[in-house]
């Protein structure tokens, strides 16, 4: 049923479409996936993704249920076949139900919610009703002290209650662990076996040079190539095959673990990048490195292709060496 769903979507979305107003690249590139923040705050304070003392932006300038509708809406009538809610933190946004629902029946074949999984179990029956199956999970560390520190007093138990609980409802779950010299790297056996026991895949993050990461990246930096040769003395990998333009590099083991390595620094995946990102103030932007982008929120319909054509052109095809801006406002 849910496969005949996604060709009826598919079907739909293409009746929308327009050669012209296609989300294509001077690269060629075609843009078929977009993040959506509804909020650049957040309950945890994470000090790779947070500064010292975040100022976040006030409620009455985030974008409305409505407007989200309306722009999210032009952008899949534009060739936008995936939608991911980010934030900051999505569940922490007071309309975040109001806004799942106004995006529930766009047309799209896959629809996702990047969490640190704190507030996201009390909305997994919502979601699943919704058709928003797909869950990222935000989990640095299986220890419950060294969690609780990274994240500024995040209660563990509480996030892996989530990710298991959403397992068992039949979300496809995934947990993203930002990979840390000296602060996690020595967990990347204990992930491997908990998804191996689970079935829930682990995604490692390199460590980002954007806000606050950059001030200690140089002592920070785990390579995705060094996880895999520390990884690769203890299990058989097996590689996985993957979408073009997937993020990640997935791998098997031979105890049932399913990984993946998202190279975003030492194997940046520019040339394929099919991805835009709304802000929770209506910009729209080309890309998490470039702190650049262009308002669409208050632009008539009229206006929105050849707005959509200026964000396309800043679309880089090499990764930019970083972007001062903190994570929790570009979107996660």
């Amino acid at each position: 049923m849910q496969a005949v769903r996604n060709r009826q979507s598919l079907a739909a979305a293409d009746d929308l479409k327009s050669p012209l107003s296609r989300l294509i690249d001077k690269h060629g590139r075609v843009m078929r996936k977009l993040r959506v923040s509804l909020t650049d705050a957040c309950n945890f304070r994470c000090f790779y993704c947070m500064p010292t003392a975040p100022v976040f932006t006030p409620r009455g300038s985030l974008l409305s249920p409505g407007e989200y509708r309306s722009l999210c809406g032009a952008l899949v009538g534009s060739g936008i076949e995936e939608l991911r809610l980010t934030g900051g933190e999505p569940t922490v946004r007071r309309e975040f139900r109001e806004i799942v629902s106004a995006l529930s029946d766009l047309p799209v074949i896959r629809k996702g919610i990047t969490s640190n999984g704190h507030l996201l179990g009390g909305h997994l029956d919502f979601l699943r009703d919704h058709g928003w199956r797909h869950l990222n999970i935000s989990l640095d560390s299986l220890d419950s002290g060294r969690f609780e520190r990274i994240t500024g007093g995040g209660d563990i138990r509480t996030v892996m209650a989530c990710a298991l609980d959403a397992a068992a409802m039949g979300f496809r779950v995934k947990i993203n662990a930002v990979l840390m010299q000296g602060v996690n790297d020595d967990e990347l056996t204990d992930f491997t076996d908990w998804s191996a026991r689970t079935g829930i895949e682990v995604r490692f993050l390199e460590y980002m040079r954007v806000g606050p990461g950059l001030r200690d990246h140089a002592r920070r930096f785990v390579a995705a190539d060094e996880m895999l040769r520390r990884l690769s003395r203890m299990y058989d990998l097996t590689p996985l095959a993957a979408d073009r333009d997937s993020t990640a590099l997935l791998y098997a083991t031979a105890c049932g673990a399913r990984l993946g390595f998202i190279a975003s620094e030492s194997k940046a995946f520019c040339a394929t990048c099919s991805r835009l990102r709304l802000t929770a103030t209506g910009v729209l932007k080309a890309c998490v490195m470039n702190p650049g982008g262009i308002s669409i929120r208050h632009a008539g319909a009229a206006a929105l292709p050849d707005i959509f054509s200026e964000v396309m052109d800043m679309k880089p095809l090499v990764h930019a060496e970083s972007n001062p801006q903190p994570m929790h406002a570009l979107g996660g």
